[in-house]
């Protein structure tokens, strides 16, 4: 840092500039594009808005759960000591003993495919390709019978799934949140 001239009022005005110019020119940095906040916002809503181009099948996903998924969540998502249980459970939240999985608690599978796109797996998140998360998406809600095991899951057909607990929440945004 340079030193302080303390000599004169227009020494002083000018080692000021000088100094707020190299602090402001350290914190300006590039600006942000559209493009750059496209490939951070991957956030999808209940109605399935965003959902990306691709697709995938109960067959794949079994084939995907079973390389990427099974060591954390066991045999057909029972769950493992050091992975959540994804299936079973439907019907019993409002029982003394809940149980709490992806089939039974969650209200939209497109919050589903959000989920897994971001978060899986442990620990290489965001690590899937989009068929594959469809594929998984598939998958575990037809251990349930919740979706056919011949379902092909993709944007469009994605939103018009019915997990069992959809009416099971508030929507506090009626307005923005339309699934």
């Amino acid at each position: 840092m340079a030193e302080l001239n303390y000599g004169t009022i227009p020494a002083l005005q000018k080692q000021l500039e000088e100094a707020q110019s190299q602090t402001q020119s350290a914190m300006l940095r590039e600006e942000v594009t559209a493009e750059d906040i496209a490939k951070v916002d991957i956030s999808i809503p209940p109605d399935g808005k965003g959902l990306p181009a691709g697709s995938g099948s109960v067959a794949q996903g079994a084939a995907v759960f079973q390389q990427k998924c099974l060591v954390c969540h066991g045999e057909n998502g029972a769950g493992t000591p050091s992975g959540d249980r994804l299936v079973g459970g439907i019907g019993s939240l409002n029982t003394p003993n809940p149980v709490k999985t992806v089939n039974s608690y969650w209200p939209y599978a497109t919050t589903v495919f959000d989920y897994i796109r971001r978060a899986m797996p442990n620990p290489n998140p965001k690590s899937l390709q989009n068929d594959e998360v469809y594929a998984l998406v598939a998958y575990i809600p037809s251990i349930d019978n919740i979706v056919p095991k011949d379902a092909v899951l993709d944007a469009s057909s994605l939103p018009k799934v019915q997990m069992p607990n959809r009416a099971g929440f508030v929507n506090w945004e009626p307005r923005l949140i339309k699934p």
